[in-house]
């Protein structure tokens, strides 16, 4: 139902006496917030698409939380990361419970990774499957949980190690599930997930999760999802990039190492073992290491372009590779007596040689097929040059309302790049400025003198440049960079130099660096792209944000070529288009670490000077909020000693 001329609506909620100001001790009336609620309200009530940027301090998670439950809709809350999922259900969602009347219904979903499965956990206790001390102590700890929750979720288990490879051999994954064939099925996890969600009104998801969704949603497999009325997408600048995963393939060595170990311990336990299907899987992977170690062993990511002459030279390996699996699915077929378990076996093998054959075979260029080497792992891809054809037509236009909401969203004060990229040219719009006094509270650094980024003289002139900044801040930094390489050269050069604690990222699990850094006094993290965003330090203990370079994307990167392409044939500019616009939203993001808070202060340093002396700089300006600015790192110094 909607809402009636009865009902409550947001602004009795949001506005200055209202409901919220009675109920939260430290309430403060924001104009934005009632704005936003009462856009997301009209909305959901008008049956249109929203999108809203909503800068930091709006309170834009109640803003669309009330006016969501206030609809008398299904909606589901999709979110960037599981911690924000969290945040959403056990303290958002209680804290409205506490003063709305009725039962809210609301629960959250998370992949199935994310779950145990209580059979495995049953077997695990009668099998052997466990290898070491580390893992059968896990393992007990994981016993132990597994009596008495209620969710049979990961995060609930504060003791077990981020690393645990006991948790992956009890993760309730749909690789080895048997569904409702399964003795536990009735008790299951994620059958208890689902019974939540068909009776919620408030269904909060990730962006994996949904996305994995609408990718299935027209194969022959059950939704992950019940049916919705409208969707919610907090932090919707990741989007593109999460969809583009999700309806594209993906086939690597570790799934077929994933499938050899499945199937042979699989077979052990439901005892259709044999010498016959030993040899066959053996042969498998034999075979899959052959066929994936021509792909060579050099780190990254690069294009698949010439895959016809791959084909035509390594024709025998990948020719006994899809024999080897079609002879793996076939024996299993033939299994008498078969197990329930033997079914998801099947699907992966014949999923390995579907997707194996696309990646290599496919002529269509609606996609760009690229190679990635990743430690030991190598990745052949599949993905979506544009997916905004794919939104729009197998999304936007089957659903009355969707409302896009981040921080950062908008480019120069209007949405049309994420309308563009999105399929979404339709939709009403909203800027909801910062609650807090950026031109008072956050310093924008630039320094004049040092050479284009790249110059060879740069790194150098850089790094002095820091150590400068981090005298006067006292540490309390993060020094944000756009490459790995750079960031190495960069934290042995500083790291020497100065006297306070320093951290680098890939040193340690991201959770635990980022815990180290708040404890640690006078820090500094030294990162990348992964602490762009999502992260949240208020306080004295960030009071410094140095970004190294203008975060355009890596044009040589196969699906940032292809996309510069496709806007290059249509007639674009791919630089002002494509590249502009998403290194804007990709500096404010960085930019937003630094002030969380009414009382945050701090200095945010861009050392690339092209925003200065580029005409094209003039978006990036336009794009950020009004921080006072400066060229003079003596305004820097007597910034940090008021």
């Amino acid at each position: 139902m909607t809402t009636s001329a009865k009902a409550p609506g947001v602004r009795q909620f949001f506005s200055r006496h209202g409901a919220l100001s009675k109920w939260h001790p430290n309430y403060e009336y924001r104009p934005g917030q009632l704005e936003m609620a009462e856009a997301v309200e009209s909305a959901l009530a008008d049956r249109k698409h929203l999108i809203v940027e909503a800068g930091t301090g709006t309170g834009k998670t109640l803003a669309y939380l009330v006016p969501a439950i206030l609809s008398g809709k299904r909606i589901i809350v999709s979110t960037g990361t599981k911690n924000l999922q969290e945040q959403l259900f056990f303290k958002d969602i209680p804290f409205l419970q506490k003063h709305f009347p009725r039962p809210l219904e609301v629960c959250y979903m998370k992949g199935r990774g994310n779950y145990a499965c209580r059979q495995k956990i049953y077997d695990a206790q009668k099998e052997a499957v466990l290898d070491g001390f580390e893992e059968v102590a896990d393992f007990q700890i994981i016993e132990q949980w597994e009596k008495t929750t209620e969710f049979g979720d990961r995060a609930e288990i504060k003791t077990l190690p981020e690393s645990s490879s006991a948790w992956n051999k009890i993760d309730a994954r749909r690789e080895l599930c048997s569904g409702q064939k399964c003795p536990q099925f009735d008790r299951c996890f994620i059958t208890l997930m689902h019974q939540r969600a068909a009776q919620s009104d408030i269904i909060i998801v990730n962006h994996h999760l949904f996305f994995a969704d609408l990718a299935i949603k027209d194969e022959d497999v059950p939704g992950i999802l019940p049916d919705y009325q409208a969707v919610v997408f907090d932090e919707a600048h990741e989007i593109e990039d999460v969809a583009g995963q999700y309806f594209g393939v993906q086939i690597s060595n570790y799934r077929f190492q994933d499938l050899r170990r499945d199937i042979a311990r699989v077979s052990r336990q439901k005892q259709f073992v044999s010498q016959e299907l030993d040899r066959i899987i053996d042969r498998l992977e034999q075979l899959a290491d052959h066929f994936f170690g021509l792909f060579g062993n050099v780190e990254g990511r690069k294009g698949f372009d010439g895959r016809s002459a791959f084909l035509e030279e390594h024709a025998e390996g990948y020719t006994d590779l899809l024999m080897a699996l079609e002879l793996t699915s076939s024996h299993l077929k033939l299994l008498k007596s078969q197990p329930d378990e033997v079914n998801p076996l099947i699907r992966r093998t014949e999923e390995l040689m579907l997707g194996l054959k696309f990646v290599l075979e496919s002529d269509d260029s609606d996609f760009v097929y690229w190679i990635e080497r990743r430690g030991r792992g190598c990745f052949l891809q599949a993905t979506p040059v544009d997916v905004s054809a794919i939104l729009s037509q197998r999304f936007f236009d089957k659903l009355d309302t969707i409302v896009l909401t981040s921080a950062t969203l908008a480019v120069a004060g209007t949405f049309e790049f994420v309308k563009q990229r999105l399929g979404l040219p339709y939709a009403r719009t909203l800027i909801v400025p910062g609650h807090f006094d950026y031109e008072k509270q956050a310093l924008l650094y630039v320094p004049p003198h040092l050479p284009d980024p790249r110059d060879p003289a740069f790194t150098k002139m850089a790094a002095e440049e820091i150590i400068l900044l981090l005298q006067h801040s006292r540490g309390r930094a993060f020094v944000l960079f756009t490459s790995y390489q750079q960031m190495r050269l960069v934290y042995d050069r500083v790291s020497l130099e100065v006297e306070y604690p320093t951290l680098m990222q890939g040193t340690g699990p991201r959770h635990a660096l980022l815990e180290e850094f708040r404890s640690t006094p006078h820090s500094v993290l030294f990162a990348t792209a992964a602490f762009w965003q999502g992260v949240d330090v208020p306080g004295d203990q960030l009071s410094c944000v140095i970004i190294d370079k203008l975060p355009f994307a890596v044009p040589s990167d196969p699906v940032v070529e292809a996309r510069l392409r496709k806007v290059r044939e249509s007639g674009g500019n791919p630089f002002y288009d494509y590249q502009i616009p998403q290194a804007a939203i990709a500096l404010k993001q960085g930019f937003g670490r630094l002030i969380r808070s009414r009382s945050d202060r701090g200095v945010l340093a861009l050392l690339d000077n092209r925003i200065s002396k580029q005409r094209y700089g003039q978006v990036f300006f336009d794009s950020l909020p009004d921080y006072g600015f400066t060229t003079s790192i003596e305004d820097v110094e007597k910034f940090f000693n008021v």
